[in-house]
């Protein structure tokens, strides 16, 4: 791998709190699958028991909250929204038929990768709150009946929207050819950087950031 061609993206400890986050998640994911969907009960089993299930699924839930509130502290700073966005919302069409031709302006993340962000961030806050109302037998006994039933609801409804989220992240992220290599070596190509980033391409180049 010739460096000299490449930028770095994201560090060591960025990709690797994602990783982690990302394993965590998709077992906190699949057994949540199991108990909303009668069909995927056999997905309990994630755990190796439905009983272990019970116990690390609130756990492992807070782990994936703690992970992805570190990734927050780490780039909301880039995630914040800028007037330049509107330039990319308006070429949204053009962006998704894979035309960069245009110069659209847009920094370190663009304006579909922010309100990613905040939706992900957003829907492991309502996560976290609901799950406490529900947790037995730490919290739900401080709550009514019809207090856990409703953030049952809440949970379940915040879970599959979360799912569905990162799911879509995924999908964009395979669809972008590079994205996945920056992820996973923390560098991409200089021509990647001005092809999908082209204000952050020229910020780094006048050594304005890392």
């Amino acid at each position: 791998m010739n460096k000299d061609k490449l930028i770095l993206r994201t560090r060591f400890i960025d990709r690797a709190s994602h990783w982690f986050m990302v394993i965590c998640f998709f077992l906190v994911a699949l057994s949540g699958l199991s108990w909303f969907f009668p069909s995927l009960n056999w997905l309990s089993g994630v755990f190796g028991t439905p009983q272990l299930a019970r116990i690390f699924h609130p756990f492992l839930g807070v782990v994936v909250f703690v992970v992805l509130m570190f990734l927050f502290a780490r780039f909301v700073r880039y995630n914040l929204p800028e007037r330049e966005d509107a330039i990319w919302f308006r070429n949204v069409k053009s962006v998704l038929a894979g035309d960069h031709s245009k110069p659209l302006q847009i920094g370190k993340y663009n304006a579909g990768q922010k309100v990613l962000f905040w939706g992900i961030m957003a829907l492991i806050s309502v996560l976290l709150l609901s799950g406490v109302v529900i947790w037995r037998p730490w919290f739900a006994h401080y709550f009514s009946i019809p207090m856990i039933r409703l953030a049952l609801f809440t949970h379940a409804l915040a879970g599959i929207s979360l799912m569905l989220l990162i799911i879509g992240h995924a999908y964009l992220a395979f669809w972008v050819k590079g994205s996945i290599r920056g992820m996973v070596t923390g560098y991409v190509s200089r021509r990647w950087a001005k092809s999908h980033h082209d204000r952050w391409y020229q910020q780094i180049s006048k050594g304005d950031e890392q």
